[in-house]
């Protein structure tokens, strides 16, 4: 399916809608926003990383920011934080640009706040970049980069069949929950103390779904 620009949707969203359904429809259809200490730990990293006009040379590296990247095929836009451009000895899958001769390779790297997550929420945002570059410059990347401050760790990531796969879902999903305009169901768990929106949210307060059932409506299941 293509989507049109009219039915685009921010990138860095699938994030929090991989995450809690219910946090992204609060945020995107209800206009709802509170700072924690974690969110300000968040756009304090970003400020740093995101100067689109900052580039940065380290040999034969050279690190641009906060590129703008779309793809209609998954319906998403947005910026990356950082993309790595190293030297190619060939154009098959590399790029030019205006500024600097010959052919490069491009290696995306998102910033994290914390450290290594149980889930592909981190894996789906970087995966949903990469498509977006590849449907761009019709290329193809294999991988990207994560990059955890509070571990101070970098993790090459492998973006494979099953990891596009689940990005296109996730994001068709969200499609599908922006045009119903209704916000989903909350499920409480753990992690819902840490998060900004508790007491907008109040997961306690409605009715109560089986994590489950919560994870087979609202998200999918994913596919072995």
């Amino acid at each position: 399916m293509k989507y049109d620009d009219d039915n685009m949707l921010m990138l860095s969203g699938i994030q929090h809608f991989m995450f809690c359904p219910r946090q992204w429809g609060l945020i995107h259809l209800s206009q709802e926003w509170e700072d924690n200490s974690l969110t300000t730990e968040g756009q304090l990293l970003h400020k740093r990383v995101d100067d689109p006009f900052y580039r940065q040379k380290s040999g034969d590296i050279i690190t641009l920011r906060s590129v703008h990247i779309a793809s209609h095929t998954l319906g998403l836009y947005g910026m990356t934080d950082v993309i790595e451009l190293s030297p190619s000895d060939s154009s098959t899958n590399a790029i030019r640009h205006p500024r600097y001769p010959g052919f490069w390779n491009l290696l995306p790297v998102e910033y994290k706040r914390g450290k290594q997550k149980p889930d592909k929420c981190d894996e789906v945002q970087l995966a949903a970049q990469i498509m977006c570059l590849e449907e761009m410059y019709q290329i193809q990347l294999d991988y990207g980069a994560l990059f955890y401050h509070e571990v101070r760790r970098r993790d090459l990531i492998h973006i494979d069949d099953k990891l596009r796969k689940l990005t296109q879902e996730c994001a068709d999903q969200m499609h599908l929950v922006f045009s119903s305009g209704q916000i989903p169901k909350p499920v409480y768990l753990p992690h819902c103390k840490r998060c900004s929106l508790y007491d907008v949210c109040l997961p306690l307060v409605e009715n109560k779904i089986q994590v489950s059932t919560y994870l087979k409506k609202y998200l999918y299941e994913e596919t072995t």
